[in-house]
C-alpha cells in the first residue's frame, strides 16, 4: 500500500486483501474462512461478505479517481483541524 494513503484507503486495501486470500483458499483448497470463523453466526458472514464487496468496489473507484483524503496533503481529507 502506498505510505501516502489515507486510513480509510489503507482499511479498505487491508480488507480487499484479506477477501482475496479467502478467496485464494476457497479455490485451492475448499476452504472458506470465513464460514469457518463465523459459519454459526448466518448474518455475521453475511455482513462479512457485504463490507468485503464494499470495500472492493471502493478499490475499483479508487482505480479511475483519487480519494480527496490522498489528495490533500496533510491527509486531512478537506477538513480544518
Amino acid at each position: 500500500m502506498k505510505q501516502g494513503c489515507c486510513g480509510i484507503c489503507k482499511i479498505v486495501g487491508l480488507i480487499v486483501i484479506i477477501g482475496a486470500i479467502n478467496w485464494g483458499l476457497v479455490g485451492a483448497f475448499h476452504f472458506n474462512l470465513v464460514e469457518q470463523l463465523l459459519g454459526s453466526i448466518p448474518k455475521a458472514v453475511r455482513a462479512t461478505y457485504i463490507v468485503v464487496g464494499l470495500a472492493g468496489i471502493m478499490k475499483l473507484v479508487s482505480c479511475f479517481k483519487a480519494c480527496p483524503c490522498c489528495k490533500a496533503d496533510d491527509g486531512s481529507c478537506g477538513t480544518k483541524k
